[in-house]
Order: C-alpha cells, then structure tokens, then sequence
C-alpha cells in the first residue's frame, strides 16, 4: 500500500482549520520556495495536511528538502506520529532527515524513540553531525539512559565532535541528571568559564541535593543571567532552602537583574511554604510594574501562593482575573478554599468546573473531599467519592480513602472508617491510620484506639507520632498509667517527637522559632509578653492540659513546657512587632496541640486580634475566642 493511500490515519478525521490551504489548485500553481514557505508558517496540522497531500500527487514526497520541512512542521504542529509515518515512508533518509524527526522526539518528550531511531541511523552507516549529537545526549539525560549517553559521549569524541560548545553542555547535563556529578564536573572543568555551563552544572548539583557545591559554582560566576539566578533560586526551593531562596532573589534585585516568569513561579513557591504572604504581595506587585503576563504558569502559582499564605480573597481576586483557567487552576482554588475551611464555595467551584466540562483529575477529588471533610459534609462527600470511578473513571487512591476516614471520623462514626479501611483493596498508610487514631482520641473511643495502634506497631508503621497520640488517646481517658507505659515504650524505642517549629513575617522578614526558643534577638521582650498573656489567661478560666505533655516532670515544668511551643512564641513575637488590630498569621510544620489551640482561642479574644495559624493539616482562623475549624482538625 502507499503512502498516499493511507492518509488520513485510521481515527477520527481531524477537524478543518480555518486557515487550513486545502484548496489543491491554490497549492499546484506554487513553487519548491512558496510551499517550504507555508510549511514554515503553518501552526496546525490541518494546515499541513494537504500541502502533503499535493507534494504526492506531484511526485515530490521524496524531496529531502520537502520531507525536511514537513517533518519540522509536523513537530511543531505537535504531530509526531505523522512525522514518524511520513519518514516510515522516506527512501534512504539522509542525516538532516533523521535529525529533523530525532528533534521531534525528544521535542515531544518521546525520548526512546530517539534513542532507537538513533540507532537505527547507525545502522544505516550514517554519521551524526554535532545537531544531532548534542538532539540524542538531550534525549539520553531525560531518559536517565546512562549506558546509551556513554556509547553516544565516546562516539563524539571518535568523531571529533565533543568540542564543540552545545555536544559538550548536553554530555554534562546528560551526566548530571545520572547522578555522575564527577563525570559532569570533569566536563565543565574542561570548558572555558561559561554562564550557560555553570548554570547546568548549579542544577546538576541541586538535583542530587548538594546545594553547597552548587552554590559554590553559583559565587563563581561573575556574569550571571537570568537562567543562571533563576536555577540558583530553583535549586533552593527543591531542596526546601526556602529562606535562601528569597535572599537569592533579593541578591538578584540588588544586580539589577530582570526575573522571567521561571523565576516568579520559583519565588512564589518559596513564599507558599514559608508563609510570606507580604514578599508574595511584592512580588505580584512587581509583575503588575513590569507587565509580566498572568498566563496559567504564573496565576496558578498565585493562587497557590496566596492560599498557602491564608489570604483566600486575594486568591480568589486572581484567579477571577485569569483570562484562561486549566483544570490545574480550579484544583488548585479547590484545595485553597478546602485548606482555608471555605467548604460550601470549594464544592460550589467544583461544580462550575464540571459545568465547564473540564474533566476532575485525582487531585480535583482530593480537593474536593477534603472540603467536605472540613465541612463536616458527610452525605455529600459519599456521594462525591461513589462518582470518581462511576461518572470520571478515576479510581480512588489511598489520599481518597484517607478523605473519607477523616470525613467519618470528625463526625464520630469510627467503626464505619475501621470498616471501611478493612475493606478497601490497598494497605492503608501510617497517615490513614493516624487520622483515626487522632479521630479516637477525640471521641475518647480507647478500644478502638488500641485496635488501630497495634495494627500500626504490627506494621512496622508505628512512628513516634502514632506513640503520642495513643498516649493522648489513654490520657483523655483517665489511663495515666497506660499512658505512662506508652512514653516508656516510645523512650526505649529510641524514638523522638519532631521538633515543632513556627514561623511568622514581619516587615518582610521570616523568624523561625523552636520550642523553649532563646535565640530571637528581642528574646526578652517575647518571654515578658508570654508571661503578661499566661496571666490573662488563667483569668479567662483557662486550664493548662497538662496531659499531654510526655516528660516526667512536675505539674508547674509540665504548664512551662506547654506555654513555651513555638507557636506561641511566635504569636507574641508579632504582638510586640506589629501594630495593634493587625491579623497575625504564623505557620507550624506539624499539627496545633489541643492545649495550643484553647490557648490561642483565648490570646485571639484577650488581645482582640485576628490570629491565622496554618499547622500541617489546615488553616486555623482564631477570632472572638473561637477557631474556624470548630474544634476538630
């Protein structure tokens, strides 16, 4: 069968572009020039289609300099299986020709395409040239295809081609994404100082996790670009240097040196995870002066910034803004309105979402259960979680499951979630059961609590975690000695509680703070403002919970240790920092102790602030002596 024959492929026949030249008596009165020139100029495949059709029937679909074209246009058409059809079909293709369509692999991500196509070049006895070289090293990094990369780095240099400035950057980042950082550096030790090649070797650096050497290279170059800051920024935020981050991007101000949209999303991501919600604010700012465009890279990160930060409304501002919204927008407003406890508008947006016909992906459906977890939406999340597979064909993962024995286990309905743990076709994870565990503490239910921490302990699974909470779970109870053993157990284990730690922005400025934190310059003032509020608040009727506290000590250290977590520190640290009725937002790695949370109910209604901490499950709004989440996170 011909070529000519089989077009168009077998499936549904693309649908007619409106600038589609499928007139074929316009395309036969045009010459070899005019049709390479449309080729060039053409955007969609439909536009490609019948300039290839009258290539045919002209007798001109082996022209080397036609098939070159139509494999280039095809590629940027994002039409590789056509590219690859038309080249099936080519007679003795030269190497313009297998560069053209190897380019076009790995331009769309079909790396071991191009690696067997490669090979088959070879095969053929017909000599790459350095394009080619440095097209296929590109495609042996992405595909982490070491053996393959060495066999193409010794056919370079055989041939004479490893000097040359691109083959040589493509065999160190082939090396570097490997992980055979002495093979790259030896590379880059070899070539003249270069920004470019500085840069590849910063991000091989901070892909393996050395962010010193690769801050080492960093200082070294004298004349860095955009990219080469940006990669700096982004090797930092990887490797959860988020503090470094920012004084990398402040660095850059300070050099006058213009951020592209790379670096924006970089800094933002920076500015989510350590809650800075004014940098953030700078640099939207920012982008608004230099007319950065608010396409779906940057907005997303926007509002994901913005809702990490606990400023909802501004991320909602954004992404009403957005010209364009992909289902990655409206997952990502899903899960802000989830986190921030804004339940009803979460489920409500998930409905305009399908309503648009864009099609839920697993993380939608998190998104999604989690609002109705938070909401207390226990009906409507069973209905949510039945439509994944029955309507969207998405089946539910473990975080799904997880959704669901956290929605059953706020309203009291534990044995359900037992159940439904037992019966689901995966192994449930230690944070599943840990959602249970923290869910039987709180309903004081002590024998299903010891159920879900032997099954935690046989697992193999049990963390100090699992042991704090099962000795929270005998201490509401009233089994202090139980509770007592389980310390001691945790103890011989060798284990430790992580560290809390808290943080919090003033002027533009991140202070971190640990337990019983004393290294704060203005350490004095922040203990005088602890002890101001603990008298306060005993005069509100408050009473430590004293049993939570795991050490051996008396009852008075037991109340000191408690007043002494790192969030409320922090909390008095932006009482003595920032002006009165000022909204005081802090961020905690692990989850609010329940002594904090009555706590900081309190401090919010003494001090008449508004206080926003986001622990590692939700945000927490305290005002008025009550806390958004109703007392149950």
């Amino acid at each position: 069968m011909t070529f000519a024959a089989s077009l168009p492929f077998s499936g549904p026949s693309p649908k007619p572009h409106p600038n589609s030249n499928s007139n074929p008596k316009s395309l036969k009165s045009l010459d070899q020039k005019q049709i390479i020139s449309l080729l060039q100029r053409s955007k969609h495949i439909n536009q490609v289609l019948p300039i290839h059709a009258q290539l045919i029937r002209n007798g001109h679909s082996q022209d080397p300099f036609m098939v070159f074209e139509l494999l280039r246009s095809c590629s940027k058409c994002h039409a590789i299986d056509y590219a690859s059809r038309i080249f099936q079909y080519t007679h003795n293709p030269n190497v313009y020709l297998y560069t053209a369509l190897i380019d076009g692999f790995v331009s769309s991500g079909n790396y071991f395409d191009a690696i067997q196509l490669y090979s088959r070049m070879l095969h053929d006895s017909i000599l790459p040239d350095n394009y080619l070289m440095a097209s296929i090293l590109k495609a042996c990094g992405s595909q982490l295809a070491l053996r393959e990369g060495r066999e193409v780095h010794s056919r370079a240099l055989k041939l004479g081609l490893s000097s040359n400035r691109l083959v040589r950057l493509r065999i160190m980042e082939l090396y570097g994404k490997c992980g055979e950082l002495g093979d790259a550096r030896r590379v880059f030790e070899e070539m003249p100082e270069d920004v470019v090649a500085s840069t590849v070797m910063i991000s091989s650096y901070s892909d393996q996790g050395l962010v010193e050497e690769a801050g080492a290279v960093f200082s070294r170059v004298r004349r860095k670009d955009t990219v080469c800051w940006t990669a700096m920024i982004d090797g930092f935020v990887r490797n959860e240097e988020m503090n470094r981050a920012l004084e990398a991007f402040r660095g850059m101000q300070g050099e006058n040196v213009r951020p592209n949209e790379f670096t924006i999303v970089c800094v933002l991501s920076a500015c989510s995870q350590l809650g800075a919600l004014e940098i953030g604010r700078w640099v939207h700012s920012y982008m608004r002066k230099f007319e950065i465009e608010l396409n779906l890279f940057v907005g997303n990160a926007l509002i994901n910034m913005y809702s990490r930060c606990g400023s909802i409304d501004e991320a909602q501002t954004v992404f009403d803004e957005m010209k364009d919204r992909d289902v990655i927008t409206y997952n990502t407003m899903i899960s802000g309105l989830s986190m921030n406890g804004k339940s009803r508008q979460a489920i409500e947006l998930f409905r305009v979402m399908i309503g648009r016909r864009l099609r839920p992906t697993n993380v939608t459906f998190v998104g999604v259960l989690n609002a109705c977890s938070h909401g207390g939406l226990v009906d409507f999340g069973f209905k949510i979680f039945h439509s994944m597979t029955r309507d969207y064909g998405v089946e539910p993962q473990i975080e799904h499951y997880g959704c669901m024995v956290d929605l059953l286990g706020r309203v009291g309905r534990l044995e359900e979630a037992y159940d439904l743990i037992r019966t689901m076709k995966m192994t449930p994870d230690h944070i599943m059961l840990g959602t249970l565990l923290s869910a039987c503490k709180m309903h004081k239910n002590l024998e299903l609590g010891e159920q879900v921490a032997k099954v935690l302990e046989d697992r193999g699974q049990a963390d100090s975690g699992t042991y704090v909470l099962l000795s929270h779970v005998y201490a509401s109870s009233g089994k202090w000695k139980e509770a007592a053993q389980v310390r001691a157990k945790m103890k011989e284990a060798g284990m430790q509680k992580e560290p809390g730690c808290s943080s919090i922005e003033v002027n533009n400025e991140i202070h971190e703070f640990l337990l019983g934190d004393l290294r704060h310059p203005r350490k004095e003032r922040i203990y005088e403002k602890l002890e101001e509020l603990n008298r306060l608040l005993r005069l509100e009727g408050y009473h430590p919970e004293k049993e939570v506290v795991l050490q051996d000590i008396e009852d008075g250290e037991k109340e000191w240790a408690l007043a002494i977590h790192s969030e409320r520190l922090a909390i008095c640290y932006g009482l003595i920092s920032t002006e009165p009725c000022t909204v005081i937002r802090v961020m905690k790695n692990l989850r609010v102790c329940y002594d904090c949370h009555s706590a900081i109910k309190l401090i919010a209604k003494i001090t008449r602030r508004k206080v926003v901490v986001r622990d590692r499950n939700r945000f927490h709004y305290f005002e008025n002596g009550a806390c958004s989440c109703g007392d149950y996170w």
